[in-house]
C-alpha cells in the first residue's frame, strides 16, 4: 500500500514566480541510449514576487545531473542540492545566466512524458509537467521564454530535426552527425515546447493568409503513411481561413508543422509551430478511415490550429486555469464543426457526450468545478468538465452577447493579453468590458461543480390567453461543495400550437408579434414567465439547442413528446424528444413483466422517420439511434446494468421486427453507387443503410447477412466495411462473424489504426468480447501494452462501452480492469489512471454490483507503490 500521500495543491494559495526566465538555449545531444540536454536560462528575479531574496528551485523528474553552471562558472556540489524533483541554487544574483546538463534516457520512457522514443522517433510530450523531465526548469505556465534549441544527432538515423519556430541554422558534424537550430520569437511556457528527430517523410503545401503571408505548411510521418496526410492538410487550410475569417486570427510564424506520433497519451498537442499528433487523429485515407474518423481528425486538427491563439499568444496562468485555453478551444473547433458540416447535427454529438459522460463526471467522486479549487495530480484534470463543459460555458457567454458583441469580447481579450498567462476571471472580464454586460453572478459556472437540474411546471389560462412557465433551478452537492448558489442560465424556449406552427412570445399584454423563440435569462432559485395572446394551451420547447448544460424536469406525456419528435422547429430539440420518448419506453420495460407490450406509437415515429425523404438525412441518422446504455445507466437511481440492457435490447429487436421491410427499403434506397464522397449528404446516407443493416443483423435476418456479407466485401470505404463487419460481429451468425473478424485482419493487419478498430469492434460487442475473448485480444500478436492506443482499444473499450460483459453478475470483469490498472500502473500511470474511470462510480450502481466495485477499487488501493495519477482517483471514490 502507498504510504505517502501526494501533496494537494490549492488555487487560494498561488505566488507569482520568484523568478523569471527571459531565453532558453538548449541543446540536445540524441544517442541510441540516452539524451544529453543542455540548458542555458536567461533568469532575472521577478518583480512582482514578494518572496525577498529566496534560493532558486527548479522543478525536475527523473534527471541524472551532470554539471550547472552560473554566469559561466561551474559550480561545486555544495553551491547547490540535487533532490530529484529539485534543483537549488542558493546566493543567486538579480540577473544571471544558469546552466545546467542533464543525462535522459527517452529509450526506456514508458510514461510517455517529457523526451520519448515511438516507433524509433524521438518525440516529446510536456503538457502539463513534463518539460522537468528532460532538464531542471521552473516548469509552471506562467513562467513565459523564448526558446532557441539546437538538435544533434545521426543523420542517416535521424534525417529530420524539429523544433518549435523557424529553423535559423543546419549543418554536418563529426561521426556522421548533423544539427538544425530553431529559434521560436514568441515566449511561451514550457509545456509548449517540443522536439522531433526521426526519419520521416514530408508532406508540404502553403497557405495564404489574409495579410498576403505565405505560410509553410508541413506533415510529417513515416513511410507507410505518406498517403494519408491529403485530408489533414486540408483540414489544416480550412481551419487557417475559418479563424482569420471568424475570429480574425492570423498564423504567426513561418512555418506551422504537423508530426503523427503512434505511441501518444493525448490526442494531439499544440506545441508553438510544431504540433504532435496521436497517429490516429491524423492519419486518413477512405480506405483506412470512417466518416466519424474524418470528422474527429478535422476537428482536432482545427482544435490545435486554433490553440495558436487560444492557448499558445495568451496562455493560462496556472493549471487551475486549464479551462481557460481548451474550454474556448474546444467552443470554438465545435462552431468551426457545425460550419463545415450540419449544426443540428454536431450540436447532438456534442450534447451526446456531455449528457452522457459528463454528467456522469459531474455526479461522480471525481467532481469539481471548470476551475478547480485543489488537485493533487493534474494529468487527472484533462477532464470531460474542463474541456466540454468549459466549452459549454463559452458558450453561454455567447448566447448571452450574440455574435457581434461576442466577437468584440474575444478581439478585447486577444489584444489585451498577447503574450500573457492569464485566468478565467481575465477572460470574462474581456466579454463583460466589450459588451457592457455584468457577468459577475455568471463566474459561478466556473466556481461551482455539478449539472443544474431545471424543475419546470406551467399552467394556461384559458380566459387570459396567457400561459405561465415556472423554472426552479437547483445544483446537487458534490464532493465538498454544498447549498449552492443560483447560476446565471441563459434558457431558450419556443411555444406551438396543435398545428405545430411556432407562437409569438409576447410577455405581456402591450406586447405584438413577439419573436418566435426566446432566450430567457434565469439568475433567481425560481422564476415565472407569462406568454400572453395564446389562444390554445402550447406544448413547450425547452432547452432549445441545448442553451445551458442544464437537466430539464418538465412532465412531457407521450402525446407530447411524439408530436415534438415531428413537428418541432428547433432540430436539437426534436432529437431530443426522440430520445426522451425511448428512455420513457425502455426504462417502463426494466422491471415490466416478459409479455409487457413496447409502445406500438414507438414503431410508428421510427417508421415516419425511415420513410420521410424530405428531412434532413442527417438529422434522421441521429433520431434512428435508440439512447446508449451508458446514457440510461446516467438516468438511473441504482443501475441494474444486465436489465438496462435487456430491456434496451428487447426495445430494439420490437423495432427491428416491425420495420423489416422498411429497414430493407431504407438500406435499398440509400445504397447510391458511385465514387467514395465525404459530404454531408454521403456521411448521413452512409449512417442510415449501416443503422439499417445493424438492425436488420440484430434479428438475424437471413436477407440482412447476404447484404452485411456483400457489402463487407465489395465496399470502397472503411465505413461501410467497418459498418457491416459490426453488424456481424453483433449478429448471432458465428461462423460468418469468424470468417469476416480474419478477412479483415489479414487485409489491414500492418496498418495500426486500422487494427485499434479491428480490437475495438471485438471488444464493444456483446457476442464477440465476453471477458475469456477480451484476455484472448490482449494476447494477440498486435497487442502492445506500451501503445495507449491498443490498451484503450481493448481495455478501456470492454470497460466503458460493452457494459453488459464488463457488469457480469460475477464481479469478474471488474477483478479484470483491475488487474489491467495495476499493470499499468507500473509503466504509464496517466493511462492507468484514466482507465479506472468505469469503477469509480460505484455508488451509482445496484447493491450486488457496487459491494463488488468497490472491492476492485480498494485492491487498486492497496497495490504497492501506486503512482500519485492513481491514487487520487481510488482515494477520492473510496471516500465517504
Amino acid at each position: 500500500m502507498r504510504t505517502n500521500q501526494p501533496q494537494t495543491i490549492y488555487l487560494s494559495e498561488y505566488q507569482v514566480p520568484a523568478y523569471l526566465v527571459d531565453h532558453v538555449d538548449l541543446r540536445f545531444e540524441l544517442f541510441e541510449d540516452g539524451a544529453r540536454v543542455h540548458s542555458t536560462l536567461a533568469m532575472r528575479r521577478n518583480p512582482e514576487s514578494a518572496q525577498g531574496d529566496v534560493p532558486l528551485e527548479l522543478d525536475g523528474d527523473s534527471l541524472t545531473l551532470e554539471g550547472v553552471a552560473l554566469d559561466g562558472e561551474q559550480l561545486e556540489a555544495g553551491a547547490y542540492e540535487d533532490q530529484g524533483d529539485k534543483l537549488i541554487v542558493r546566493g543567486v544574483p538579480g540577473q544571471f545566466e544558469l546552466s545546467v546538463v542533464t543525462w535522459i534516457e527517452p529509450q526506456s520512457n514508458t510514461r510517455l512524458e517529457g523526451l520519448y522514443k515511438s516507433s524509433g522517433m524521438f518525440c516529446t510530450q510536456c503538457e502539463a509537467e513534463g518539460f522537468r523531465s528532460i532538464t531542471f526548469y521552473p516548469d509552471r505556465p506562467d513562467v513565459m521564454a523564448r526558446f532557441r534549441t539546437r538538435i544533434e544527432a545521426d543523420q542517416n538515423a535521424y534525417p529530420i530535426l524539429l523544433s518549435n519556430g523557424n529553423p535559423i541554422e543546419q549543418g554536418s558534424l563529426d561521426n556522421g552527425r548533423h544539427f538544425v537550430t530553431w529559434e521560436d520569437p514568441f515566449p511561451k511556457p514550457a509545456y509548449l515546447f517540443a522536439l522531433v528527430a526521426g526519419d520521416l517523410v514530408e508532406k508540404r503545401d502553403t497557405f495564404t493568409t489574409c495579410s498576403g503571408r505565405a505560410i509553410d505548411l508541413r506533415i510529417y510521418v513515416e513511410p507507410r503513411n505518406a498517403e494519408k496526410c491529403d485530408f489533414a492538410m486540408d483540414a489544416l487550410k480550412r481551419s487557417m481561413r475559418w479563424d482569420e475569417e471568424v475570429y480574425g486570427r492570423e498564423y504567426d510564424l513561418d512555418i506551422f508543422m504537423i508530426v503523427a506520433v503512434d505511441d501518444f497519451n493525448m490526442g494531439a498537442m499544440e506545441n508553438k509551430g510544431l504540433n504532435i499528433f496521436n497517429s490516429s487523429c491524423v492519419l486518413a485515407s477512405q480506405d483506412t478511415a470512417t466518416d466519424a474518423a474524418f470528422q474527429r481528425i478535422e476537428a482536432i486538427v482545427a482544435h490545435e490550429y486554433f490553440h495558436n491563439w487560444s492557448g499558445n499568444r495568451v496562455t493560462c496562468r496556472d493549471w487551475f486555469q486549464l479551462s481557460l485555453k481548451e474550454g474556448f478551444t474546444v467552443f470554438r473547433d465545435s462552431q468551426f464543426s457545425a460550419d463545415m458540416g450540419s449544426p443540428t447535427v454536431k450540436r447532438i454529438e456534442d450534447v451526446t457526450l456531455l449528457r452522457t459522460a459528463q454528467f456522469a463526471e459531474d455526479a461522480g467522486p471525481m467532481a469539481h468545478p471548470v476551475r478547480p479549487a485543489s488537485y493533487m495530480e493534474i494529468s487527472n484534470f484533462y477532464t470531460l468538465t474542463i474541456y466540454e463543459k468549459g466549452a459549454e460555458v463559452v458558450r453561454m457567454i455567447h448566447n448571452l452577447l450574440g455574435d457581434e458583441l461576442f466577437r468584440k469580447g474575444s478581439d478585447l481579450y486577444f489584444e489585451r493579453h498577447d503574450g500573457q498567462a492569464v485566468t478565467t476571471d481575465d477572460f470574462v472580464r474581456a466579454m463583460e468590458d466589450a459588451s457592457g454586460r455584468d457577468l459577475g453572478q455568471f463566474r459561478l459556472w466556473y466556481e461551482q461543480a455539478g449539472t443544474p437540474v431545471l424543475t419546470v411546471s406551467d399552467h394556461y389560462d384559458n380566459s387570459r390567453g396567457v400561459y405561465r412557465l415556472n423554472v426552479r433551478q437547483s445544483i446537487p452537492d458534490t464532493p465538498g461543495q454544498s447549498n449552492k448558489k443560483p447560476q446565471h442560465i441563459p434558457f431558450a424556449v419556443g411555444l406551438l400550437n396543435g398545428a405545430g406552427q411556432s407562437l409569438p412570445l409576447n410577455l405581456s399584454a402591450r406586447e405584438q408579434g413577439g419573436p418566435t423563440e426566446r432566450v430567457l435569462e434565469l439568475t433567481e432559485a425560481e422564476h415565472s414567465f407569462e406568454f400572453h395572446g395564446l389562444a390554445e394551451r402550447p406544448v413547450p420547447s425547452l432547452l432549445q439547442g441545448f442553451s445551458a448544460p442544464v437537466r430539464v424536469q418538465y412532465p412531457w406525456s407521450r402525446e407530447q413528446l411524439l408530436f415534438l419528435m415531428s413537428h418541432d422547429p428547433d432540430g436539437f430539440n426534436r432529437w431530443d424528444a426522440g430520445q426522451r420518448l425511448a428512455v420513457d419506453v425502455i426504462q417502463a420495460l426494466i422491471k415490466a413483466p416478459d409479455d409487457a407490450e413496447v409502445e406500438p406509437r414507438l414503431v410508428e415515429a421510427y417508421r415516419q422517420l425511415l420513410n420521410d425523404t424530405s428531412l434532413d438525412q442527417a438529422l434522421v441518422a441521429k433520431m434512428l439511434l435508440l439512447p446508449s446504455e451508458a446514457y440510461l445507466v446516467e438516468l438511473a437511481e441504482r443501475a441494474d446494468v444486465p436489465a438496462i440492457h435487456a430491456a434496451r435490447k428487447r426495445v430494439l429487436s420490437h423495432l427491428a421486427a416491425s420495420l423489416r421491410d422498411d429497414l430493407l427499403a431504407c438500406y435499398q434506397r440509400h445504397l447510391v453507387p458511385g465514387e467514395y464522397q465525404l459530404t454531408s449528404d454521403a456521411i448521413a446516407q452512409r449512417s442510415l443503410r449501416n443503422t439499417a443493416l445493424a438492425w436488420l443483423l440484430h434479428l438475424d435476418d437471413e436477407q440482412g447477412r447476404e447484404l452485411a456479407l456483400e457489402l463487407f466485401h465489395n465496399a470502397d470505404n472503411m465505413t461501410d466495411r467497418l459498418g457491416a463487419l459490426r453488424a456481424l460481429v453483433n449478429s448471432g451468425f458465428e461462423d460468418d462473424r469468424n470468417h469476416a473478424l480474419e478477412a479483415f485482419y489479414e487485409r489491414f493487419r500492418d496498418d495500426p489504426q486500422v487494427v485499434e478498430l479491428w480490437f475495438s469492434v471485438q471488444a464493444s460487442s456483446d457476442q464477440a468480447g465476453q471477458l475469456a475473448q477480451i484476455r484472448q485480444l490482449l494476447e494477440h500478436p498486435a497487442f502492445d501494452w506500451k501503445n495507449p492506443n491498443k490498451v484503450r482499444s481493448v481495455v478501456g473499450v470492454f470497460a466503458g462501452q460493452n457494459l453488459a460483459a464488463f457488469h457480469n453478475p460475477d464481479g469478474s470483469g471488474y477483478q479484470f480492469l483491475a488487474d489491467q490498472v495495476c499493470r499499468l500502473d507500473d509503466s504509464n500511470p496517466q493511462i492507468a489512471a484514466r482507465l479506472v474511470s468505469p469503477l469509480t462510480r460505484w455508488k451509482k450502481f445496484a447493491p450486488h454490483y457496487s459491494g463488488q466495485m468497490k472491492a476492485a477499487l480498494e485492491r487498486i488501493r492497496d497495490k504497492s507503490e501506486l503512482s500519485g495519477d492513481v491514487y487520487e482517483v481510488v482515494h477520492k471514490s473510496l471516500a465517504d
